[in-house]
């Protein structure tokens, strides 16, 4: 008797061990993908300043070619203008009073309205949410990837805001309101990129629930509708260990 205990307890520890092993795997591919959004992010948002600063130098090439020709014209004009001056300065009669001061005249030079970015403000807020994430602040995290869907609620960046609040909640296991979250995702964002990636983190959700079937069908349901997701990839390897 004494040897099969021993047998029991020894299988319960790999057992436990494999879980905690699974869990840290987890971890670490969540780390991973979220460094590599604040990547894509990051060169999205240069690459959109390199199409304002290329407008930006095109515009300025269109004034200095349009500066150029008026200059041209102006030289043109400018012995007619010396011309006319001697012929006025001929007719117009000697006076010794002092000439009236010129009135002072104000130009408005380029009087058009910079248009605001509209882009920077939401770009700006999901990127700070994005950074309160990657350094484990996770409930100011929620907090902000909240107010961000709130305050742009169909903005691009709005369902992977609704993904990671996931991630906050998975992370610090509170599976329940990290389940919500991820459905959140495939309902309110169907169109969206992270949906593949939502649905494989509530089968795991799921899992660490001990709601197997669920799991199953949720995992089974990612491989149907994206089998050429990496999420997919994932969920047949997670689905082969059932």
């Amino acid at each position: 008797m004494r040897s099969i205990s021993w047998v029991v307890v020894a299988g319960l520890a790999l057992a436990a061990s494999g879980c905690s092993e699974y869990d840290v795997i987890l971890k670490k591919q969540t780390e991973m993908d979220a460094r590599l959004e604040q990547l894509v992010q990051g060169s999205a948002a240069a690459n959109k300043r390199l199409a304002e600063l290329s407008g930006e130098v095109k515009d300025l090439q269109s004034r200095v070619k349009a500066q150029t020709v008026e200059l041209d014209e102006l030289k043109t004009v400018a012995p007619q203008l010396k011309d006319l001056k001697s012929s006025v300065e001929t007719l117009s009669p000697k006076s010794n009073e002092p000439p009236p001061a010129a009135t002072a005249r104000i130009e408005v030079v380029n009087s058009d309205a910079v248009p605001p970015d509209t882009d920077a403000g939401p770009q700006e807020a999901y990127m700070k949410a994005f950074g309160l994430f990657s350094s484990n602040r996770y409930n100011e995290a929620i907090d902000a990837f909240d107010a961000f869907i709130r305050n742009h609620p169909t903005h691009e960046y709005a369902g992977n805001a609704q993904y990671w609040i996931g991630e906050c909640h998975y992370t610090q296991r509170n599976y329940p309101l990290a389940l919500e979250a991820f459905e959140k995702v495939v309902s309110g964002y169907p169109k969206g990129n992270k949906v593949p990636d939502a649905m494989l983190k509530a089968g795991f959700t799921l899992i660490s629930m001990n709601e197997s079937a669920r799991a199953k069908a949720t995992l089974k349901a990612l491989v149907e509708k994206y089998p050429k997701s990496p999420a997919a990839a994932k969920a047949r390897e997670r689905l082969g260990r059932f």
